[in-house]
């Protein structure tokens, strides 16, 4: 359900980016013209076409004169780093969200996982510690890190079995553009263990992630422990 307090071209981009996620148009299919969305939406020529040039910017459509808009559907996943959130990198089939730290707003920690602007070391970062089970096993223990940047209230907002990124978009309008990662075996230390239900030493894959968003100046920034004595972590390239 697309939020009534969002502008009108922000509603019916919303709702156009859903259509072509959930596979009602699928890539290379011809958007409805823009009198026909016009019609559907009760919306006004300028507004649609406010929607369409977001769509068009954000990479989701290619608008082609005398043609229309043609769905280009941006990649779900990237390898195992999912610009989706951990839904797309693992399915759908019951994940769980634990909350082990609620947000709280911190210091950058000394030696950081990846170099960070000075803009963002002066605002500071937005810690949070997550677990994720799928189907009440423990895969992700999730460290978060997220750029003090004009994201207002975001430490109150209730994480529990929710999804990171879809609050990002809802309330922020921050969009994941992709990022990079390190990846490596290493073994369980106490509190990993404990948390992933696994004997000390174990090994368990860590990823190191940093995401890019449509904010220039916004990074996410991941630690994850991964579980994957029972499932694995897929991807598609």
């Amino acid at each position: 359900m697309v939020s009534d307090s969002l502008p009108r071209h922000r509603r019916l981009y919303e709702i156009l980016r859903r259509h072509i996620l959930d596979g009602v148009y699928t890539e290379g299919d011809l958007l409805p013209s823009e009198n026909e969305l016009c019609r559907i939406y009760g919306m006004t020529r300028p507004t649609v076409r406010q929607a369409l040039s977001t769509m068009a910017n954000d990479g989701l459509i290619r608008k082609y004169q005398g043609k229309g808009s043609i769905v280009h559907q941006m990649p779900r996943d990237i390898g195992i780093l999912s610009v989706s959130g951990t839904t797309s990198a693992v399915g759908d089939r019951n994940l769980k969200t634990k909350i082990i730290k609620k947000p709280v707003l911190i210091p950058w920690p000394g030696n950081f996982m990846f170099p960070v602007s000075e803009l963002e070391n002066e605002s500071g970062c937005i810690y949070m510690e997550r677990l994720r089970l799928l189907e009440d096993v423990p895969i992700f223990y999730d460290i978060s890190y997220i750029g003090n940047i004009n994201l207002p209230r975001i430490t109150s907002r209730q994480f529990e079995n929710r999804s990171l990124f879809q609050i990002l978009r809802d309330s922020y309008l921050v969009e994941i553009r992709g990022g990079e990662q390190r990846i490596k075996a290493i073994p369980a230390n106490s509190k990993i263990s404990r948390f992933l239900k696994l004997e000390k030493n174990q090994p368990v894959l860590h990823l190191e992630r940093k995401m890019e968003t449509n904010i220039s100046s916004l990074f996410i920034y991941s630690s994850i422990f991964c579980n994957t004595e029972k499932y694995s972590i897929f991807g598609r390239f």
